[in-house]
């Protein structure tokens, strides 16, 4: 097969495409690098973990770990869309039953997240390609609406009764329920909370949660005197975590686990 020699308006409205495409002659002639082959989930998800936030690590470890456990041999150009809507199906219909269950939607929905999260630093790290990564093409399943009311005054009235009349210390638990009946801060906003984030001027205190947004919330003057008192009698630090035990330990999430678990056993309408 014979081909004709370009003429040179050729050549130059070839060299002005390529100009302007930001490709150079040379990049046509260089072979592009082999891309390194893609880690198994049980390499990579390690790193990405140790990656993210707290907060982020918190939601999507449980179900990094269902991952593992179907996946950890298997390299992240392996799995394809319909077989993440497969694991996306099974970790719906294994989901813990609990009374407010919802047929898994927000496991599935979880799911698809921590799976778009690991392959967006995959991206980033050069392990995949973005046309190549299955958990975009992967829809999350439908969120359904909310089902949350707030607490009648009667109800919550009987929640503070058993929590001021029962536990090791009721002090700090009707405490922490004025604080969120007040403020509807999360659970992560008052674990947050320091003494030097108190206004007893204004009756103002800073606020830290979710995504890092933080507040300046008004609270009544009695909230106020009793959280100054609480950093008080139990020697909080200035800058420390404000909600202690009577020892002086800061407290964790597990306190709000077992307070739960305490008032459901009193209020079956409670428990989950």
């Amino acid at each position: 097969m014979t081909t004709t020699p370009s003429t040179p308006a050729e050549l130059d409205a070839a060299r002005l495409l390529l100009s302007r495409m930001g490709i150079s002659p040379e990049d046509l002639l260089n072979t592009p690098a082999a891309r390194p082959a893609a880690p198994t989930f049980s390499e990579y998800i390690p790193i990405v973990s140790a990656a993210v936030t707290d907060g982020t690590r918190r939601v999507y470890s449980s179900y990094w770990n269902r991952i593992l456990d179907h996946w950890g041999n298997r390299r992240l150009d392996e799995p394809t869309p319909s077989q993440i809507k497969q694991l996306v199906e099974h970790v719906k219909l294994n989901v813990i039953a609990r009374r407010n269950a919802r047929g898994g939607h927000s496991a599935g929905e979880h799911l698809v997240a921590a799976l778009r999260c690991l392959y967006r630093h995959a991206e980033d790290d050069e392990l995949i390609s973005p046309a190549a990564n299955p958990a975009k093409k992967v829809a999350k399943p439908r969120r359904l609406p909310s089902t949350r009311r707030a607490v009648a005054d009667t109800k919550l009235a009987e929640i503070n009764q058993v929590a001021g009349s029962t536990g090791n210390d009721p002090a700090l638990d009707t405490l922490i329920l004025r604080l969120h009946t007040e403020t509807a801060c999360r659970r992560g906003g008052a674990l947050a909370l320091r003494p030097q984030d108190l206004d007893t001027d204004q009756s103002l205190i800073f606020l830290r949660e979710k995504g890092e947004t933080v507040r300046w919330q008004p609270v009544s003057p009695t909230l106020m005197t009793h959280l100054v008192q609480h950093g008080e009698t139990r020697h909080t630090p200035r800058d420390g975590q404000l909600l202690r035990y009577a020892n002086g330990t800061p407290i964790t999430t597990r306190r709000y686990d077992h307070f739960w678990v305490r008032i459901g056993r009193q209020l079956p309408w409670v428990a989950t």
